[in-house]
């Protein structure tokens, strides 16, 4: 996956980066593949960029998907 353009690479950022291609490594080892997934943050410019947050968009899924994953969260939860 590559870095949303736009978004400042902060410590933050590249956490919330990190996490989303973990995310998606593991969802695809699961035989699940969410459509769109992106990095979020609540600034409008890279002045407070360091001191806020990122946050890893899921974007939508179907209900096949959505279904999938709860399959494979009860399945991770029970052992």
């Amino acid at each position: 996956m590559t870095p949303t353009p736009h978004l400042p690479h902060t410590s933050k950022y590249q956490e919330a980066l990190d996490a989303r291609d973990a995310l998606a490594t593991a969802l695809s080892q699961a035989g699940i593949q969410l459509p769109a997934m992106d990095i979020r943050t609540p600034w409008a410019d890279d002045r407070r960029a360091e001191t806020e947050y990122a946050l890893v968009h899921l974007g939508v899924c179907s209900a096949p998907i959505a279904l999938m994953l709860a399959d494979v969260i009860t399945k991770g939860i029970a052992g």
